[in-house]
């Protein structure tokens, strides 16, 4: 499989890979080495959704994109929530590099407000959550509009997970098949 480097200079997006660092919900670094991979069919759309997105003044902020199995373990282990994490025992859209989570930067840089945090587990994360700012909802529906054009499909309980439609047709990824590992 074809799994491409995502980077700010040539893709025209910013990344800030949360499981890069210890601000994530588990605390603590997962990855070792941050590197933002998608699988070639991903990168395509992601392209053509930076398009849209600058058209309209805006550029992306990727928090995660492909994320190795053994990534999604330790994810798993430190909570097992089927609303917000796959069991990586079926694997995750995450895991076959078909997913990537983000957000919407003006041209300023600055984050709009999508009315939570990103990897905030709670009902207040869902698409449509009606008890957030209208402002925040407002921004939810720019990045749902611009992701879905570009051909990307959505999880309904969290505002900043885009995948490829049937992304079990997709091989799951292991830390040793990237050209560079990030968990060793």
């Amino acid at each position: 499989m074809t799994y491409l480097e995502i980077e700010a200079g040539t893709h025209n997006v910013e990344i800030a890979l949360a499981y890069g660092t210890p601000d994530n919900f588990t605390g603590e670094p997962v990855y070792k080495n941050s590197h933002c991979f998608l699988h070639a069919a991903a990168a395509e759309k992601l392209a053509h959704a930076a398009e849209l997105a600058e058209r309209l003044g805006y550029h992306f902020l990727i928090f995660d994109a492909l994320r190795p199995s053994e990534a999604q373990w330790v994810l798993w282990n430190h909570t097992p929530d089927p609303d917000f994490l796959a069991d990586p025992r079926s694997g995750s859209p995450h895991s076959r590099g078909v997913a990537v989570d983000l957000t919407l930067l003006d041209s300023n840089g600055t984050p709009l407000d999508m009315g939570t945090a990103f990897d905030a587990f709670t009902p207040r994360s869902f698409h449509g959550a009606a008890d957030i700012p209208i402002e925040a909802q407002h921004n939810r529906l720019l990045l749902l509009g611009i992701m879905s054009t570009a051909g990307w499909d959505f999880y309904s309980k969290e505002w900043w997970h885009y995948q490829l439609f049937e992304p079990r047709s997709y091989p799951l990824v292991a830390d040793q098949e990237l050209s560079k590992p990030m968990m060793t």
